[in-house]
């Protein structure tokens, strides 16, 4: 088993920045990719970005317009996504999720964590 703990969520204003953090522990040698998804309420759980365990990124198309970057530090197994100029329409709760391969839609993920809210106001 994998276990997954997300941290840096909360309330920013639009055009603010937060920094979620997602640390694994356990076998996380099965943690080849390591992710990020958003669900908003009424909304299905959407993929926001992912990445290898070499580095190699995948953004979604919602988010590839250079807002967020996903980053890991495999010695700590911990995986990160900087959000930067934050919109009320990425108000949501954001999961972090790992698998043995990549990520892009939630029945991908084999490890999933709590989530964490990010709130943004107008």
């Amino acid at each position: 088993q994998v276990q997954l703990v997300e941290s840096g969520g909360g309330l920013v204003q639009a055009g603010g920045s937060l920094r979620l953090s997602c640390a694994a522990s356990g076998r996380t040698f099965a943690t080849n990719f390591m992710g990020w998804f958003r669900q908003a309420p009424g909304k299905e759980r959407e993929f926001v970005a992912s990445i290898s365990r070499d580095d190699s990124p995948t953004y979604s198309l919602a988010t590839a317009k250079g807002r967020f970057t996903i980053a890991r530090d495999n010695a700590k197994d911990t995986v990160y996504l900087q959000m930067n100029r934050l919109e009320p329409e990425d108000t949501a709760v954001y999961y972090c999720a790992a698998g043995s391969g990549p990520l892009r839609v939630a029945s991908d993920a084999l490890y999933w964590g709590q989530g964490t809210q990010v709130t943004v106001s107008s």
